[in-house]
């Protein structure tokens, strides 16, 4: 495995980026600024390279960017209703960004930080400490996300995390992917499958109501491969919400820490696959309905709406308010450990 190194300068400070490239010319390119994926280069069926991550020509402008392209969202990824939680009776306030509610950790949340970071063989490992009240969460939060590429063009993102302090915490990876190329247009046309036979019910800001509904019978039936334009439009109240998919899926057999299939992203176009994996118990899919007005892509043009799929491995949005969702709390002498799996083939 080659691993290259370079150094761009930002306003929050130097970012580092890390380019892993395979035998075959396969490669993934990292940043320090929120730990976050810049590029994936795969062959299609033809053996012809493209870039398949949708981002930005300036590496600068994943600092606060509407999408939270290719980034670990955190200390919280998704919403948490009204931005309050209690931890051991006591009630903490986030920040409000998200309508009424509380989005992937704040303004200022894991996503926009520059990460401590190392390379070494074929993993990069970044670092960041989460001071005890840092956007509103209680305790002192060590985070580390290390990526490694195989020869196999599989990425694989191990994700722990330690508290001197009862909190709460949910992280995942915010890439979206378009198997055409990131500049080829819409990715309606990808079809998509998950190992999904329900989904969390939520209301009109998109937060979960505590109902987890089956999928059979609606446009949020992804058993089978399905294009994504087959429903996006479709009048049913998730969809309406969300102007397209924004919703959080309920990942069939679960068990904590087993790594299972969760989705398998297909474009017809290029004959590229996507197959995800994950150890968490839910996956958020959002189709990328609010892209316009994204900063310059690395194209030279701002993307449009529909132009990327984020496939987010998650613990469910607002369970420090659902007691019957899965638990995100995380304690002292606990870990929080999870892991993603994205495979490309063709």
């Amino acid at each position: 495995m080659k691993i290259q190194t370079k150094k761009v300068m930002s306003p929050k400070g130097d970012i580092t980026l890390y380019t892993l490239t395979n035998k075959s010319g396969a490669s993934v390119v990292l940043s320090s600024l929120g730990a976050g994926i810049v590029s994936i280069i795969v062959p299609d069926s033809n053996g012809e390279l493209a870039d398949v991550v949708l981002g930005y020509k300036n590496p600068a402008d994943y600092i606060g960017d509407g999408p939270c392209a290719g980034k670990i969202p955190g200390r919280y990824a998704n919403r948490i209703g009204a931005g309050k939680f209690s931890v051991s009776g006591k009630e903490y306030q986030l920040a409000v960004n998200n309508g009424p509610n509380a989005l992937h950790g704040g303004p200022e949340g894991f996503q926009n930080q520059i990460w401590d970071s190392e390379a070494k063989g074929s993993h990069v490992k970044f670092t960041y400490l989460s001071s005890d009240g840092e956007e509103g969460y209680p305790g002192n939060l060590k985070a580390e996300v290390i990526y490694s590429w195989n020869e196999h063009n599989e990425l694989t993102i191990d994700i722990t995390a330690e508290s001197d302090k009862k909190t709460v915490v949910n992280l995942t990876n915010h890439a979206y992917f378009n198997l055409d190329g990131e500049n080829s247009g819409s990715v309606l046309e990808h079809t998509l499958l998950l190992n999904a036979s329900r989904f969390l019910e939520a209301d009109m800001n998109l937060l979960p109501t505590g109902n987890i509904l089956s999928v059979e019978g609606t446009p949020m039936d992804f058993r089978t491969q399905v294009a994504l334009k087959n429903g996006i439009d479709a009048d049913y109240p998730a969809i309406k919400a969300g102007k397209g998919y924004d919703s959080c899926w309920v990942i069939d057999n679960w068990r904590k820490h087993e790594l299972n299939p969760a989705a398998r992203l297909s474009a017809a176009k290029s004959s590229r696959c996507l197959e995800v994996f994950t150890t968490q118990p839910g996956v958020q899919v959002y189709a990328g309905c609010w892209l316009a007005g994204s900063p310059e892509s690395k194209s030279g043009r701002p993307y449009n709406d529909y132009d990327g799929v984020a496939i987010e491995c998650q613990g469910f949005p607002d369970a420090p308010n659902k007691p019957k969702f899965p638990s995100q709390l995380l304690g002292p002498g606990e870990q929080y450990q999870q892991t993603i799996v994205f495979k490309f083939t063709n």
